[in-house]
């Protein structure tokens, strides 16, 4: 049973820094694209970054130069540090592992709320 588990996040002031976690089991994690994606209210979800098995990054435009994505294949576990957060960057953050359209799982998600 595949099982994604999200965690870390809080209520962050504007400007401050926030750490997501997602630790993945019954995965061969170490072969799989993994990304974090969020979804505010009202609209759709949309990617943030991902890493691959190899540790190649791809970042939204928005993120870019505030958020790192990283990743440890012994703790088969993913990361999000998120640094200068925004109000706008507010929104449910979800993990995501991919090895192929069939093998694409989530996890349940974790509620990122920045204030002004």
């Amino acid at each position: 049973q595949v099982q994604l588990v999200e965690s870390g996040g809080s209520l962050v002031q504007a400007g401050g820094s926030l750490g997501l976690s997602c630790a993945a089991s019954g995965i061969t994690f170490s072969v799989y694209v993994m990304g974090w994606y969020r979804q505010a209210p009202g609209k759709q979800r949309e990617l943030v970054a991902t890493i691959t098995s190899g540790g190649s990054t791809n970042y939204a435009d928005s993120v870019k130069g505030r958020f790192t994505i990283s990743r440890d294949n012994v703790k088969n576990t993913v990361y999000l540090r998120m640094n200068s957060l925004k109000p706008e960057d507010t929104a449910v953050y979800y993990c995501n592992a991919r090895l192929n359209p069939r093998n694409n799982y989530w996890g349940q998600g974790t509620q990122v709320t920045v204030s002004s």
